[in-house]
């Protein structure tokens, strides 16, 4: 079995979405000057790299981070890949057969773009009926390769809001540019934040015997 990371590398290298904080890592103690024992203090939105968001990233009274079930975090995934350059549609996602899937990585043009400081805002998105289709044939995790699964410049934030009210958990800001389409064991692990929106994630795939 082969293991693959598909968890960006947090960084200031790390693109951020427009509005978000950027990370930083701040030494506070090195061991270079004389310190016992180095230690750094963390400085990053909820939202950075790649990540989860939970029901509460939108919706009021929705599930935090730390209240999202394991058992959809973690267990067979499937990657598929779409050539699409702007938007996937409900017609590109019902050409494929999900009948069987739970979770859902969706690969595009924009795998491998986090590795480039600058935000892209022109990256590939899942619009409002994809993403109610998706929900519709009862799909519970949907993952996708930039920082958003949204138009940029919506406000509205309708596929945001047509997955989570569904319960579908959204993962964003995953590099799947070494993976081929197919089935996978997954992990997702998103930081265990007490009511958070959102969480920085690890998120591992294996190949299936």
């Amino acid at each position: 079995m082969k293991i693959y990371d598909v968890t960006v590398p947090l960084s200031s290298r790390v693109p951020t979405y427009p509005g978000d904080p950027p990370f930083e890592m701040q030494p506070l103690q090195r061991l270079e000057d004389g310190a016992p024992c180095a230690l750094s203090r963390l400085v990053m939105g909820s939202h950075s790299g790649t990540h989860v968001d939970a029901p509460a990233h939108f919706l009021a009274g929705g599930a935090a981070v730390d209240a999202l079930p394991l058992e959809i975090l973690m267990g067979k995934a499937r990657v598929v890949e779409l050539v699409v350059s702007e938007k996937i549609e409900r017609h590109d996602l019902e050409a494929l057969d999900l009948s069987d899937d739970l979770r859902l990585l969706l690969k595009t043009r924009m795998s491998g773009q986090l590795r480039h400081p600058e935000f892209q805002q022109n990256y590939t998105y899942l619009t409002t009926d994809a993403a109610v289709y998706l929900a519709q044939i009862g799909i519970k995790l949907v993952g996708i390769d930039y920082l958003s699964i949204e138009e940029f410049g919506n406000q509205d934030y309708p596929a945001h809001r047509a997955l989570l009210s569904a319960g579908v958990v959204i993962v964003e800001g995953l590099d799947l540019s070494d993976v081929e389409p197919g089935e996978y064991e997954m992990a997702c692990l998103p930081l265990r934040i007490a009511g958070a929106d959102g969480a920085p994630a690890r998120v591992i795939l294996r190949t299936r015997p």
